[in-house]
């Protein structure tokens, strides 16, 4: 309950503070004033179109990543796995790229959001059919690798045979990851999926708790190991497909998360879901916090900056726990 309590005051701070940081230097009681009363000032239009959306998503985006790595790593029984293990991030991205590179994205604003949702889709369906209905843990791994290979691939040959130096630019900035210039319709197209997906993730719970005895275990307290497996195929899938549609690739919130809670929660997978969805949601806003302080004028992405941060936590958990194992 503490844990519970710390997370939500944790959150609900971060996400006022992100409504009031701002390139303007403006008082965060005059800024949060604008926000209620519309009074018709540019200070209310900045408020309520483009700080108070980009909040959403930040806690909406952080919150689909973090759960996801908790039932990725959950179901797998492996503290190393993360949403990008299934193929769906890196379709989502390839999908944003085709969109960029034949120039869909210049005809209507959301061709961009609902190509990489497409292929997000299509991702899913050949994770699906490669993986079989009776596929184990580990098919579901390799068909994961397999789609990631592919998606990667085919995103480094679009930049490569870019004839535009502008849209390989664009298509660079792109999968840095950012939250900057989102608007409440980006909010309206990622929250549909991404409560979907938390929706189906969330139902995993008992059945991840029997999965830490294994397999037939699980099986024996009745668990249907088919359906747990589709469950966590279509939740990641809809969140993490919806998260990389309208914020480009962001890394290590599904990895690092769950790892900084288990302790928390017990090490129990159920509890580790909604630890990992409030702390995903406090670690994006934070992030997205800081690449408006760091370098509010040159536009910091922020996949970088998760990356810059994450690897080196990452790191240090490794370290930990081999210690701990000596």
């Amino acid at each position: 309950m503490k844990l519970a309590t710390g997370l939500i005051l944790l959150v609900a701070a971060l996400f006022v503070i992100s409504l009031v940081i701002g390139v303007a230097a403006v008082p965060a009681g005059q800024s949060l004033r604008a926000l209620i009363w519309d009074d018709g000032t540019p200070l209310a239009v900045v408020m309520r179109e483009i700080r108070l959306p980009r909040a959403i998503l930040a806690a909406l985006i952080g919150a689909a990543l973090g759960l996801s790595g908790a039932a990725m790593q959950g179901y797998l029984r492996n503290p190393l796995a993360e949403p990008g293990l299934i193929g769906v991030s890196g379709a989502a991205a390839l999908g944003a790229v085709v969109s960029l590179q034949t120039g869909l994205s210049l005809l209507f604003p959301l061709a961009l959001p609902f190509a990489a949702l497409a292929m997000a889709v299509l991702a899913v369906l050949l994770i699906l059919v490669l993986a079989g209905p009776r596929g184990s843990s580990i098919t579901l791994i390799l068909a994961g690798i397999a789609i990631s290979a592919l998606t990667g691939a085919l995103t480094s040959l679009a930049l490569n045979l870019s004839p535009n130096p502008f849209a390989a630019a664009d298509i660079v900035f792109w999968m840095m990851g950012s939250l900057a210039d989102r608007s409440f319709v980006h909010v309206w197209l990622a929250a549909p999926f991404i409560a979907i997906g938390a929706a189906l993730l969330f139902s995993l719970g008992r059945g991840l708790d029997a999965l830490t005895l294994g397999e037939d275990a699980a099986e024996a307290m009745g668990i249907g190991l088919k359906g747990v497996r589709l469950r966590l195929i279509l939740g990641t899938a809809a969140a993490v497909g919806a998260a990389t549609a309208v914020a480009g690739a962001i890394g290590f919130v599904g990895l690092v998360v769950p790892h900084l809670l288990r302790r928390a929660v017990g090490a129990r997978p159920s509890a580790l879901l909604w630890a990992s969805a409030l702390g995903g949601a406090a670690m994006v806003l934070a992030a997205d916090i800081a690449v408006r302080l760091i370098l509010p004028d040159r536009d910091l992405k922020l996949g970088v900056l998760m990356a810059l941060v994450g690897a080196p936590l990452f790191l240090h958990l490794i370290f930990r726990t081999k210690r701990e194992m000596a």
